[in-house]
């Protein structure tokens, strides 16, 4: 061996030795971020959420608060600096000059907190994303033997982060695959496995418990024909979540005087949770009340009017949370509208159509196909959502409505959320 191959060899040892020790620091401190994120964010809504229960003028001073603490620290702690969510992941990826600085993990995981806990309409994985993914960032920059992995080690940061709030590493890896990364590399392998064996580590020694307890027994054939009802429902819906994010931004642009945006947004955020209090925060309060009454729940023409109008206007105060301030993004309205849509359809079978059909299946799979529409993202979907409640029994269903719904959504809109650009829409 020549001295020249030899010098080589040690060069390429020592910088995937070194590839390696930073993925295991990476999982650990996304892990570490979402966990502490996700505890901290459970434990305050809680407490004001049972506030506005008790006095309902909470709903009023609440999201006003929220939003105005969040506009006064980005004006003067983090430099006057916006929060674009997954898209500055993106064009971090995209771009060699486009770095996620520092401050973002500071920004979003306060901002992403403090946007839930008073009330916004969103919930905290985007803000935990964007955090973990600067934390790959960061770590990428300090070393010049990973300038060539810039995509990769973010990558390894979401995976990570998403691991940890929802309990699931093949969730994260695809995640980071299927909306991020959309190609595999052996250092994209190497970097990600390690982060997310990390996290899962973390979680398994935290004891973390699954987000929702259901009881999951079987499911049948003859409900075949209402899951695929089901995945064309959430595809339309994820389409309409799209679209109405993508129009309040657009609208709340047109308001030049922030404090304005912040006092049109919160009037209306407001009155929304007045009505329909099941829209506060991250609504997973709501799904748990939903999982544990699923199957005594008797169809009535208010309960009806009432799902009908949480499905309609969970998306328009999530986007208004969102384009007034918020920090966050569409991935627990997902998840919460799926809920809704599933047990909504499974009630109107059972009683006009004498379909027998087990409402509590219809709710688990209609969270992972409205969320697998919205992010066009189905692979991610099943596992996040078979993570969320520990149960795989309904993959296979999952797994075909996932595709269903993600492939109605593209027939009708070919972009999301995160992948829009003004010259998709011409």
């Amino acid at each position: 061996m020549n001295n020249t191959t030899w010098i080589k060899k040690n060069y390429l040892r020592i910088k995937w030795q070194k590839l390696i020790v930073v993925s295991i620091l990476i999982g650990f401190l996304s892990a570490f971020l979402g966990i502490s994120l996700k505890k901290i964010t459970e434990y305050y809504e809680d407490i004001f959420f049972n506030q506005t229960e008790s006095n309902p003028l909470f709903f009023i001073l609440f999201p006003v608060f929220g939003l105005s603490i969040i506009y006064f620290l980005r004006k003067y702690l983090f430099r006057k600096k916006e929060n674009k969510g997954i898209k500055e992941v993106f064009e971090s990826t995209n771009s060699t000059s486009k770095n996620l600085p520092l401050y973002k993990i500071p920004s979003h995981f306060i901002n992403g907190l403090l946007t839930v806990i008073f009330g916004g309409s969103t919930g905290i994985e985007v803000s935990t994303v964007v955090a973990s993914a600067t934390i790959g960032a960061v770590a990428q920059r300090k070393q010049n033997v990973f300038r060539q992995y810039k995509t990769e080690l973010i990558c390894a940061g979401v995976a990570a982060g998403i691991t940890a709030l929802f309990s699931s590493p093949v969730a994260g890896i695809l995640f980071a695959l299927e909306v991020i990364s959309k190609r595999v590399t052996r250092a994209f392998l190497i970097s990600n496995l390690i982060a997310v064996a990390t996290a899962f580590g973390l979680v398994f020694l935290l004891n973390e418990k699954p987000l929702f307890i259901v009881t999951i027994t079987t499911w049948h054939l003859r409900a075949i024909p209402y899951f695929i009802l089901l995945g064309i429902l959430a595809g339309i819906n994820s389409v309409y979540l799209t679209r109405c994010v993508l129009f309040f931004k657009s609208q709340f642009s047109k308001i030049k005087v922030q404090y304005f945006k912040i006092l049109t947004g919160s009037l209306l955020l407001s009155i929304s949770l007045f009505i329909f209090p099941q829209l506060y925060g991250e609504g997973y309060h709501a799904i748990k009340t939903l999982f544990a009454g699923s199957n005594e729940i008797p169809l009535s023409f208010s309960l009806a009017f009432t799902f009908i109008g949480i499905i309609l206007l969970k998306p328009i105060v999530t986007s208004i949370t969102l384009a007034s301030g918020g920090d966050g993004g569409v991935f627990a309205p997902s998840l919460f509208i799926g809920a809704f849509l599933g047990l909504l359809v499974a009630l109107i079978l059972n009683t006009y159509l004498n379909a027998n059909v087990i409402p509590v299946n219809f709710m688990v799979i209609g969270m992972a196909a409205v969320l697998s529409a919205s992010i066009h993202a189905p692979f991610t979907a099943i596992f996040l959502v078979c993570g969320l409640t520990n149960d795989y029994t309904l993959f296979i269903p999952i797994l075909a409505v996932c595709l269903i719904s993600k492939y109605t959504a593209k027939l009708i809109c070919p972009f999301t959320v995160y992948s829009y650009s003004p010259s998709l829409s011409k």
